[in-house]
């Protein structure tokens, strides 16, 4: 598994505050996908061993929450509100919009390899939809304009990294 140096430290200081190994499951593939992007084969198999396990006791968990991924995704990550209080503010014409201005589909990585959108469960800011997640940062009551802007400055960003 190729992780950095001090994903690994941290996970070894983790299971020490766990008097039963099983119960730093859920820490460890935070760090884990923290750092890969997302829970692998090779991660579930890892973890199991690590924490004297059968791989299928960490697969039930990685499947269980929806915010493991088990396929990498672009480099930033664009989540869309889709529940009813966004989705009656317009969050599907953002989302679609999003899509057009990478040249995606939902769930797919975008052909640049920049960016993965995905639909979301409530992202907790009812009162200002359609709500938008990039990465950790939230932005509110996204309508096609905010789109074309914040769409612009993950680009212009990509080009600063190139």
């Amino acid at each position: 598994m190729n992780l950095k140096p001090e994903t690994f430290t941290k996970i070894d200081e983790v299971i020490t505050h766990y008097p039963v190994k099983r119960s730093a499951t859920l820490p460890l593939l935070h760090l884990i996908q923290e750092d890969a992007g997302y829970i692998s084969d090779a991660a579930i198999e890892w973890v199991a061993t690590k924490l004297e396990l059968q791989p299928i006791n960490v697969y039930e968990v990685v499947t269980f929450y929806p915010m493991f991924r088990r396929q990498p995704i672009g480099r930033r990550h664009i989540k869309v509100c889709r529940t009813l209080s966004c989705a009656l503010t317009g969050g599907y014409k953002v989302c679609e919009r999003f899509e057009k201005e990478f040249d995606t589909h939902r769930g797919e990585i975008s052909p640049d390899g920049e960016v993965t959108i995905e639909f979301v469960e409530c992202l907790a800011s009812c009162g200002t939809g359609p709500v938008v997640m990039i990465d950790d940062d939230l932005h509110e009551k996204v309508d096609e304009a905010k789109v074309k802007q914040l769409a612009d400055q993950i680009r212009a960003e990509a080009k600063q990294r190139k």
